[in-house]
């Protein structure tokens, strides 16, 4: 008997699964951020002390007076934020401020913190006077003779002699060009400071050939006061010169060779605070009267400001500076 039963074959088609969406990353990263903020919220809550959870409190119940009582921040790092109980707009915040601390210093720690303020000061200056150095190509030839140190007693410039170099006429107070030069180009930055200068004149241990009446001393203050005169001339105020003065041979820069050139020599100190207190004393010079109060007579004529001299040439200059020669003073023929 033949099986006529039809045979069924049932296809089925698969079809892959399409794509969900990512929605729920997003809502982790949510979830994150909030848990990570939450966190922060009590790590925080833990550190801050009370007045800062006062003050924390107080901003969030009120911003508005909060804000125009000091700061416009939540937690002010540079001080404690206080309310504005007159200015707010809930009366029921209330404000208790607190005195604020105020700190108590010494003489001792002011005079200490001034001295490390001009301690800065001279070092800036100490670096922008090597940079001209530097940059200047007529100083650049004599940086080997100019020497720049902080000492006790402030911004010490030495500009000493050379063999074939020397500052001054053998003998004499009469600068030479390129010295004079040097004088120049430093008066226009030393005058940036607000200290006062010392300036001093050396000279070597060979005896002054001239006259008895005349030596190394009245050599050496000459010279002291033609470098004087030359920053002057430079535009460098006269009344910030504390102290010129002429030291001889009495200290030696090579105390092995006291003839060696290098003993001839201008120092130029920019004075400390202290120094120059030193130098002027204690109670300092005298204060200048008081202006009369009493109405100036009818007619009289005003006093004339002085008139702000400018800064000579160098031509000009060497012809005004070089009134010591051969030990001798010479000054100008007065004007009639």
């Amino acid at each position: 008997m033949e099986n006529n039963q039809p045979i069924i074959i049932k296809r089925v088609k698969r079809f892959n699964g399409g794509h969900h969406g990512g929605a729920w990353k997003i809502a982790f990263a949510d979830f994150a951020t909030a848990m990570m903020a939450f966190f922060l919220v009590l790590w925080l809550m833990s550190t801050a002390t009370p007045e800062q959870k006062i003050a924390i409190a107080g901003y969030f119940k009120d911003p508005i007076g909060f804000s125009e009582s000091g700061t416009p921040y939540v937690i002010d790092l540079g001080g404690s934020p206080e309310l504005a109980p007159e200015k707010t707009i809930n009366p029921e915040v209330k404000s208790d401020p607190t005195p604020e601390s105020s700190v108590q210093l010494n003489q001792d720690q002011v005079e200490s913190m001034a001295e490390q303020v001009e301690q800065e000061r001279l070092n800036l200056l100490l670096q922008e006077l090597q940079n001209k150095v530097e940059e200047n190509p007529q100083l650049q030839k004599f940086k080997d003779q100019i020497l720049f140190e902080i000492t006790q007693d402030g911004l010490r410039i030495q500009i000493m002699d050379a063999e074939n170099r020397p500052m001054f006429d053998i003998g004499s107070a009469r600068l030479q060009p390129y010295f004079e030069d040097i004088l120049l180009a430093m008066a226009d930055t030393i005058k940036a400071v607000p200290n006062k200068i010392s300036v001093s004149g050396h000279t070597d241990a060979k005896p002054y050939a001239g006259s008895g009446e005349y030596g190394n001393w009245e050599l050496s203050a000459n010279r002291a006061n033609a470098a004087r005169r030359a920053l002057v001339a430079g535009g460098y105020p006269d009344d910030q010169v504390a102290r010129v003065v002429g030291y001889a041979s009495s200290s030696l820069f090579d105390r092995k060779n006291p003839f060696n050139p290098v003993n001839r020599r201008i120092d130029i100190i920019v004075l400390t605070k202290k120094a120059q207190r030193n130098i002027e004393g204690e109670q300092g010079t005298p204060d200048a009267p008081p202006a009369s109060d009493a109405p100036a007579a009818p007619g009289a004529a005003a006093p004339a400001a002085p008139a702000e001299q400018a800064p000579m040439q160098p031509r000009e200059l060497r012809q005004k500076m070089n009134i010591f020669e051969d030990g001798t003073l010479k000054m100008d023929e007065p004007k009639e």
